[in-house]
């Protein structure tokens, strides 16, 4: 061992980082000691190992998770631009629920109007994948993303579909109604039927809120619902605000067929 090593609890102390911190920061290969004793195991770190050490403990103090800060040590570019990005996204996001709890508490639960509507059976193609439930949200717009990259342009109805038994994981799906087989999709028929449907206008994070509302429809008047519930995407995102875009919900009724 070099003399001018410092042990663990004085390199801790110097950095203002807890000798816990640095043990864990060595477990992920973030901060590796410059020297471990083998018979007692004990870490020594070079004192020119504090400055990356003191931003591990600055960019943590922010709230940069730690794989994103190992690749903020390893030089590469863009990583903390991208971290801001996404804490960007969150503020909004929040934002959002904020403002919808806001109108919850002056206006009480949303009540939208719900009707019972006669949908034909649509040919689609469809994209699926699963998601935990906090993740729902961008593994949808990523089946979005690669199914609209599958077909190009399209014309026809965009669907979201969602079980309405929740899970850990969630199945997801996006289906594209279209008569034309698409490379990269799968093919499939929604049925057809009477459904209740709402419409929801504002973000697409808010949509569980008329969703309540709608199944709580449902179960007032004692119909049967049946999966998967649909999210019609009416609006253009790219063009239309967030608190207009339009989205129609739908949840079959097999006790009125």
């Amino acid at each position: 061992m070099n003399e001018g090593h410092l042990p663990i609890g004085r390199f801790a102390r110097l950095c203002r980082l807890s000798v816990k911190q640095l043990r864990h920061y060595d477990e992920l290969g973030l901060l590796t000691p410059a020297y471990v004793d083998p018979d007692t195991g004990y870490r020594y770190y070079r004192p020119d190992q504090a400055r990356p050490a003191m931003l591990i403990g600055l960019l943590r103090s922010l709230d940069v998770p730690l794989p994103s800060i190992g690749r903020v040590l390893s030089g590469e570019a863009g990583v903390l631009g991208g971290v801001r990005d996404r804490m960007e996204a969150e503020l909004a996001r929040r934002e959002r629920n904020f403002a919808a709890l806001e109108r919850i508490l002056s206006e009480g639960l949303p009540r939208p109007e719900v009707t019972v509507v006669r949908e034909p059976a649509r040919r689609v193609v469809v994209v699926r994948d699963t998601a935990p439930q906090e993740r729902i949200g961008p593994v949808t717009s990523a089946c979005v993303a690669r199914l609209l990259a599958a077909t190009g342009a399209p014309d026809g109805l965009l669907v979201g579909l969602f079980p309405l038994d929740m899970a850990e994981e969630v199945a997801v799906a996006v289906a594209l109604e279209t008569s034309e087989d698409v490379p990269g999709t799968s093919s499939d028929v929604l049925p057809g039927g009477l459904y209740a449907s709402a419409t929801h206008i504002g973000a697409y994070d808010q949509i569980p809120l008329t969703t309540h509302a709608l199944l709580a429809w449902v179960g007032e008047r004692g119909h049967t619902p049946a999966g998967p519930l649909r999210e019609v995407y009416v609006s253009n995102p790219a063009t239309t605000p967030q608190d207009r875009l339009v989205t129609h919900l739908m949840i079959k009724l097999n006790d009125l067929e």
